[in-house]
């Protein structure tokens, strides 16, 4: 790797760190656009891209490297590329079967001719309390009886030990909820 570039990265040479910066954006939008990235994303990975390098040039990490600053630069850009691509399939997919769902069937109304329990309103009522991300949690795993692993895939999660943890979070949020209502 181009040692001065590291050193500028490192010691904040502004006017070097800026030359780096233009010099390949456009060269990288340019290699983006072979993966169909909306332009708006492709410069939001560029910057985090270049981020990631500073941060390799600071912690000693790019003295090790044989590559160019550029090639490396690239791979860095590139995985986060791929990071972007696996969240555009993950809410295409869901888009999809959502759009599906509403297409494919009759909406099913169920009246009950008998009220609520206490019970049932207090869990109305404090579920609407939750975040929107709790909210979807708790309804596609209890509700729509999705597994851990289902919903990891449709929400975009990391694996399904995370959808695991966020819906023990939700729950314990929902019970301390109803347990101790805000007054």
């Amino acid at each position: 790797m181009e040692n001065h570039f590291v050193e500028a990265l490192k010691h904040n040479d502004e006017q070097i760190i800026k030359e780096l910066y233009d010099n390949y954006r456009n060269s990288f939008l340019g290699f983006s656009k072979k993966y169909n990235i909306a332009k708006a994303d492709s410069l939001d990975i560029y910057q985090e891209a270049f981020l990631a390098m500073r941060k390799h040039a600071i912690s000693g990490k790019l003295l090790e490297v044989n590559s160019s600053f550029k090639t490396y630069l690239f791979g860095i850009g590139k995985h986060l590329i791929y990071k972007k691509l696996k969240e555009y399939a993950s809410k295409r997919s869901y888009e999809q079967v959502l759009h599906k769902v509403e297409s494919d069937y009759e909406e099913i109304v169920i009246e009950s001719p008998d009220k609520l329990t206490k019970e049932q309103e207090l869990l109305r009522h404090y579920f609407k309390q939750l975040g929107n991300s709790c909210q979807q949690m708790l309804t596609l795993s209890f509700y729509r009886g999705l597994t851990n692993e289902e919903i990891a895939t449709l929400e975009g999660y990391e694996n399904e030990a995370v959808v695991r943890s966020q819906k023990s979070r939700c729950l314990k949020t929902l019970k301390n909820l109803i347990k101790n209502p805000p007054k």
